[in-house]
């Protein structure tokens, strides 16, 4: 069984598209169908459901492009493994993250690719849900979210920060001057938040609820940008965790206001599958990560904004 072939498979079904897929894959169509075919002679069963275009894959198909993947990322696992032992790490390191946490990646892969610099890396934007479920399908070597809140699975996990939230407002508006907030506060004045389907809105919709109140923003947006674009015209506020900090600082006529801890503390980690080892530049992230001291550069991160905010 040549790896190339699942290699096509794996490609068609991460793309759902034969055109597509041999594009990925760096061949003509009729080559990738081709390979595909003589891969379900050499298995005895149907893979592909096939009509005018790509119909997904029998019962069968799924359970070969499960064990494909695995014996694919076992292959990368072998190679990484052997440029390791010659002295250099080499490969992709696919990273995928929560939006939230999304502006704290560069702490982690900066110092990880001064230390293998012929690593490349690959960050993807994903929920907790789609970060699960790839890397049980070998598509993630790691990923990065909050590891106490919905249920990740036979994951391993390895804490990095506590979130803190902060009040991003105008200077001169009702909070000018203050030194923290109440969460109930913050039904005083027009905010503009993520929506109710990502993970950091569903806990802060949490504290709002314990602190008594309900919050129906005047905006929503799932792009940090868009929040930040719109607070900063000065007619907004929003609710900020302090990694957005690292990329996005406060803008011009805006100051930074602490809210009060909540009662519960939210946590957003590294992730990575249960099995055992872990893929190599898995490891050396991890590696990498234990280095560091992300809590404390945020809080500095933090600090150094709301001075600012108050001078």
């Amino acid at each position: 069984m040549l790896l190339r072939y699942l290699e096509y498979l794996d490609a068609l079904a991460r793309v759902r598209h034969f055109a597509r897929a041999a594009e990925v894959c760096h061949v003509s169509q009729p080559a990738l169908s081709a390979g595909i075919r003589k891969l379900e002679t050499e298995l005895g069963v149907q893979v592909v459901q096939r009509g005018h275009r790509f119909e997904g894959f029998t019962p069968e198909g799924e359970r070969v492009v499960a064990s494909a993947r695995r014996m694919l990322a076992e292959r990368d696992a072998l190679c990484h493994d052997l440029t390791a032992m010659r002295g250099a790490l080499s490969g992709v390191l696919r990273i995928g993250a929560i939006p939230t946490a999304l502006t704290a990646v560069a702490l982690l892969t900066e110092p990880f690719s001064a230390r293998h610099p012929l690593v490349r890396l690959a960050v993807e934007s994903l929920s907790s849900r789609q970060i699960v479920r790839q890397l049980a399908a070998f598509e993630l070597d790691v990923g990065i979210t909050y590891i106490d809140g919905e249920p990740l699975g036979a994951v391993r996990t390895v804490a990095l920060y506590r979130e803190r939230y902060l009040l991003l407002t105008p200077e001169g508006g009702p909070f000018a001057g203050r030194n923290s907030i109440g969460w109930a506060e913050l039904s005083e004045v027009p905010l503009c938040l993520l929506p109710p389907n990502m993970e950091n809105r569903r806990i802060l919709n949490q504290h709002f609820a314990e602190a008594g109140v309900t919050i129906l923003p005047k905006l929503e947006s799932d792009t940090l940008s868009v929040l930040y674009a719109h607070v900063s015209t000065h007619r907004w506020s929003t609710v900020v965790a302090q990694p957005w900090l690292h990329a996005f600082g406060v803008p011009d006529g805006m100051q930074l206001i602490p809210i009060a801890r909540p009662q519960r503390a939210h946590h957003v980690g590294l992730v990575l599958a249960g099995r055992e080892p872990p893929p190599m530049l898995a490891r050396a992230l991890l590696d990498v990560a234990t280095t560091l001291d992300m809590r404390a550069e945020l809080e500095r991160l933090i600090n150094r904004h709301t001075r600012r905010s108050a001078a």
